[in-house]
């Protein structure tokens, strides 16, 4: 492993799966979902071509799941153009190291994300105690310590343009994290959304296992500021996406999803916001 890069000292495999894990599905022509374990990489870009881009990196330990995803779809010893990350949780940077060192590939993220990504800061701790089920109670044992990617980082464009991805805008929507952003294409209405909103309720151990689609405001365990991150769905619901990739969850199109995500802005307090959690007074 490259000196220059390292994982926090409580980074370690987690064992939590879901039904959907090692399923791939191509939302649009040039947009694939792939599950690791309970979390979303997305591939952006035709399979017939060359140039591709991945966005964010997946769980500890899989690496090799993840090239032989791309490998799969793109061709043998094919690499991205870039990884792009929505942000810097341990489950959407998980093997980005040994990524980078197989790839050679530059990373970018939000300029706010960096020093979480550079080793500077950790998040702020998993909690528990957070209205729940098992998963929220299992997020203590979740890695929160930051990588360092040094130099490998490089802070996304300020004008919302998204490197090698030119139909793409990205949207800043911070409350999960202070960094934390989206990507919209305009002219298909296609959304990655990261952990703005998730298609899972990620705190119920069962939901997540089985996937049941269920539209929901961001992890709550991971999430520190509700009031911002409620103004990050209201922005992305405006958009009027036509098509949505969540971090975690299957994807939502069409009607099912601009009627799910118009309910989540109007009712965000109850279904999103937990009835107690130590950042619920951020």
């Amino acid at each position: 492993m490259d000196r220059e890069m390292n994982y926090g000292k409580d980074y370690k495999f987690i064992p939590a799966t879901s039904a959907n894990s090692g399923l791939g599905i191509e939302v649009l022509p040039d947009l694939y979902s792939y599950t690791i374990q309970i979390v979303n990489i997305i591939l952006v870009g035709d399979p017939e071509s060359d140039r591709f881009v991945l966005i964010d990196a997946g769980m500890p330990n899989s690496s090799e799941q993840i090239i032989s995803e791309v490998e799969d779809r793109f061709g043998a010893k094919k690499r991205p153009e870039a990884i792009i990350l929505t942000h810097g949780h341990f489950d959407h940077v998980g093997a980005i190291i040994e990524l980078i060192e197989y790839w050679d590939v530059p990373v970018y993220a939000h300029e706010l994300e960096i020093p979480y990504l550079t080793g500077e800061k950790s998040y702020p701790e998993p909690d528990p105690s957070v209205e729940g089920g098992m998963v929220a109670k299992m997020s203590r044992l979740f890695p929160n310590e930051p990588v360092n990617l040094g130099n490998h980082v490089k802070a996304l464009p300020e004008d919302g343009s998204v490197p090698e991805l030119p139909k793409f805008k990205w949207v800043h929507t911070p409350g999960h994290t202070p960094g934390h952003v989206s990507f919209y294409r305009e002219n298909d209405g296609a959304l990655i959304v990261g952990d703005a909103f998730v298609t899972v309720e990620q705190e119920n151990l069962w939901d997540v296992i089985t996937q049941r689609p269920d539209i929901s405001g961001p992890p709550r365990y991971l999430t520190t500021d509700w009031e911002v991150a409620k103004k990050s769905v209201e922005k992305l619901e405006a958009l009027k996406p036509t098509v949505a990739i969540t971090g975690h969850g299957l994807p939502l199109t069409g009607e099912e999803l601009t009627k799910n995500l118009r309910a989540l802005v109007e009712n965000f307090d109850q279904i999103a916001i937990p009835d107690h959690g130590k950042y619920l007074d951020h």
